[in-house]
């Protein structure tokens, strides 16, 4: 069978080595006869899994001791709900929320049933490319409770490399499509959350980083959107996801594996690298970023003759290039290429789009 490559925005794919380890441990997790979907989450297996886990992510991030790890559930949906319940309280002054794109809205509008944003738009038109205002130009509120913003737009495909730095403010960060795929200073944020499906591992489970003294005791929070109650518990106030937290697991194994964020960091930077030099240098293909802000997992691209735009979808899935349309809100179309797309699925896309052009331009 032809080889494929998926490009999906989420769930995406994951690495060949993660996928053949599942298979081997489906039926029979480390002998013990049982699936890895059945095991008890209070077992010793699976509690000795959950701490080798946190210890692999903290060295992969780097996460300073004062800082909680927790495994969520509720996708980064929750977190929008669950960020302003925690933190704010009656005497909170109102967050600021930077909005960039979609997500980044979507996070806000939530907010708005608990409190009442302070939103900054940061998106501007520059040499008729979308862009994004300097961390230093955006307008932030002296007295805000919290700064809320998403590095990485994936359906728009516009990125924030900049990190924020705002002395005495808590930062936060929708992280869910850029965690994992380059270094991150853990350092500079409050609470940081990712939802899994993009390059954590399955649909199912939402990582939350969050510096101790943001923990707090929370009447209003629903007990399983509370942050205290979900660290006093180590994650499990009730069953856990089992399944998408193995694979996590795993997926944190297969990046200490290959050399980590550094390493990843230079492939991902490769792949979107081969990517945009593609478009750039084609006559039918137009990206609309500005350079500085073109996201390195999510490639967005237009045909500049929209009546191809059908017979690229057919032929490229043909060739086993899989999900590269477009969000329905943008159109056009999309590659996603998060940690798990190797290099060869980049170039056979390349290679594709050029063949393409060659054939009808």
């Amino acid at each position: 069978m032809e080889k494929i490559y998926n490009f999906s925005a989420g769930p995406a794919m994951l690495p060949i080595p993660v996928m053949n380890r599942i298979k081997q441990d489906l039926c029979n997790w480390k002998g013990l006869g049982t699936s890895v979907m059945e095991i008890s989450h209070r077992s010793e297996y699976f509690l000795r899994f959950v701490r080798e886990t946190e210890e692999d992510l903290r060295e992969l991030l780097e996460i300073p001791s004062n800082y909680k790890v927790l495994f969520c559930q509720g996708g980064a949906r929750g977190q929008f709900s669950a960020i302003p319940v925690n933190l704010l309280n009656q005497s909170s002054c109102n967050p600021d929320y930077i909005e960039s794109g979609y997500w980044s809205q979507a996070a806000r509008i939530e907010a708005e049933k608990y409190c009442t944003p302070n939103v900054i738009n940061i998106r501007k038109k520059f040499n008729k490319t979308n862009a994004i205002l300097s961390i230093y130009d955006w307008k932030i509120s002296s007295q805000s409770a919290y700064i809320h913003y998403c590095p990485n737009e994936t359906i728009d495909g516009i990125a924030i490399y900049e990190e924020p730095s705002f002395d005495d403010k808590i930062i936060i960060g929708d992280f869910s499509s850029m965690i994992l795929s380059r270094i991150i200073n853990i350092k500079k944020y409050g609470l940081i959350y990712a939802s899994a499906q993009k390059n954590i591992g399955i649909a199912g489970i939402t990582l939350v980083i969050i510096r101790d003294d943001l923990l707090k005791n929370n009447n209003i929070a629903p007990s399983i959107l509370n942050y205290q109650i979900l660290s006093n518990n180590n994650s499990m106030f009730n069953t856990p996801p089992t399944f998408s937290w193995y694979i996590s697991g795993l997926i944190f194994k297969w990046l200490k594996n290959i050399g980590g964020i550094k390493k990843i960091q230079e492939i991902n930077n490769n792949k979107a690298d081969l990517l945009y030099k593609t478009i750039d240098n084609s006559n039918l293909y137009i990206n609309n970023i500005n350079n500085i802000n073109r996201s390195n997992t999510n490639v967005t691209f237009q045909l500049l003759n929209n009546n191809l735009n059908n017979l690229f979808l057919k032929e490229s899935y043909d060739n086993g290039l899989h999900a590269l349309k477009g969000h329905c809100i943008v159109g056009g179309f999309r590659a996603s290429i998060y940690n798990a797309m190797p290099i060869e699925g980049v170039e056979k896309l390349a290679k594709f789009m050029i063949d393409f052009e060659d054939k009808y331009v």
